[in-house]
């Protein structure tokens, strides 16, 4: 089966720098497939992204070594098997808050005896090869949303669930939900009290601790504090950033 690179990657480790993808576009995926990034998720909660368009923007991806992941929109196991079958080599599932919530969404990714998913490897086959099946267990990563108040209480009983990969921090929902005065605030103790609480889990738990960093700055620091997968860079709001610079750079130019 082909290799997982962000397992490489993490054993080493090595910071894991992921791209995130809202343009419903192939595209725009092997654009910035070819970027240099490490992984790229396809964003199919808060993007405009069907399943047939992430399965051509994971066509996309694959032309490079980027390891193609996909955000589901919710812990549905058919949705979960779906993007697994098209070749998501790994799946960020949101608002995990319970282990209840934790155990079905990492079932639905595991092949028996380790989860219930479904025969039916699809496109996986061919962009994993042949013996997809036997090693897809231990290929596939799979990231727990840590979103809520409540999934802080219950981060043991998360964390210790079998065939986890990671946990992974929604910033925006998470300081909604902690009552944070600025969202995403990375500076703000009790979000700096959330981060080292996931942080220790994920030692506790040997789990990779993740997070959607939001900038460059961000990622440096997150990972100064034990993050290793981050996210920096989101497609639509890093092309709305370079138009509005080059916009008003040139209106500058052209008033002088």
């Amino acid at each position: 089966m082909r290799a997982n690179r962000l397992i490489s990657l993490l054993s080493q480790n090595t910071p894991v720098i992921n791209g995130w993808l809202s343009i419903p576009s192939a595209w725009t995926a092997e654009l910035t497939a070819h970027a240099g990034c490490d992984s790229l998720v396809v964003d199919m909660q808060h993007g405009v992204i069907g399943l047939e368009t992430a399965i051509a923007m994971m066509q996309a991806i694959s032309t490079t070594d980027v390891v193609p992941m996909v955000r589901v929109p919710w812990n549905d196991p058919a949705l979960l098997m779906a993007v697994l079958d098209a070749g998501a080599y790994g799946v960020v599932c949101p608002m995990i808050s319970t282990r209840e919530q934790a155990e079905a969404f990492v079932g639905a990714c595991r092949y028996p005896p380790l989860g219930y998913r479904s025969y039916g490897p699809t496109r996986s086959q061919i962009y994993g090869g042949e013996d997809y099946v036997a090693h897809a267990n231990d290929t596939v990563l799979t990231f727990a949303m840590i979103e809520t108040a409540q999934a802080l209480d219950n981060l043991d009983a998360i964390a210790s669930v079998p065939g986890l990969s990671g946990l992974y921090i929604g910033p925006s929902d998470l300081s909604i939900s902690l009552g944070v005065a600025r969202r995403a605030d990375f500076d703000d103790p009790a979000m700096i009290a959330a981060l080292d609480r996931v942080i220790a889990a994920c030692t506790r738990y040997d789990l990779i601790p993740g997070v959607h960093a939001g900038s460059a700055e961000n990622a440096t620091r997150l990972a100064t504090r034990g993050f290793r997968f981050l996210t920096p860079v989101m497609d639509a709001a890093a092309m709305q950033s370079a138009f509005r610079e080059v916009i008003a750079q040139a209106r500058i130019l052209n008033i002088e």
